[in-house]
């Protein structure tokens, strides 16, 4: 077991092989749904929140190495290191942030006024004042936002609340019972 590497994230002796997982993934798939489902929330019309853990990011690349027959280590080292960057380090929520815009007549122009959006992203613990999200600025350019964002949040307590400071997508999310204790689960499990 590699010490440098945070206890949340996936490690390579976890995956199976393509064919492998190809046996048992109609089991997988089912379980991987039932963990999303208290993790998947949506703020307003276009915002839909994926928070990720380890599970949800084990089977990412499971399902990459599936799709793309990846057998080569350099080429399942690269998939490890690019999907557990999404779960954040210690004291991080990873969480990847759709921005659904059916309309593609609407979504050209409502992502370049968006740009700020990932700037006014939140969550907060009860009591405590709004953590603002961390996003990747790679994921912003040439004057428009992509419609998927990769974000983490820092906090000290699980989230009861994610929300959006940006004037035409403000409001917040109160998370139900179910979705307080996946994340905060989620978020111990990343200072074991």
């Amino acid at each position: 077991m590699n010490p440098r590497i945070p206890p949340h994230h996936v490690r390579r002796e976890e995956l199976l092989d393509w064919q492998t997982y190809d046996d048992s993934r109609d089991m997988t798939r089912k379980q991987i749904i039932a963990t999303k489902q208290p993790r998947r929330l949506h703020l307003g019309r276009y915002l839909t929140f994926l928070f990720e853990n380890h599970d949800t990011i084990r089977y990412q690349i499971q399902e990459m190495m599936r799709v793309e027959r990846i057998v080569r280590e350099s080429s399942i080292q690269e998939e490890l290191d690019t999907y557990n960057s999404l779960l954040g380090g210690p004291g991080q929520l990873g969480c990847t942030l759709l921005i659904e815009i059916e309309d593609e007549a609407k979504r050209q122009p409502l992502l370049e006024a968006w740009i700020n959006l990932p700037n006014t992203i939140y969550a907060a613990a009860a009591d405590e004042e709004k953590r603002y999200a961390e996003f990747d600025l790679t994921q912003i350019g040439r004057g428009r936002l992509s419609s998927v964002q990769y974000l983490t949040f820092s906090l000290d307590d699980p989230p009861i609340v994610i929300g959006c400071d940006l004037p035409d997508l403000a409001g917040e999310i109160l998370l139900d019972q179910t979705q307080q204790i996946a994340l905060a689960h989620d978020l111990a499990a990343t200072r074991r």
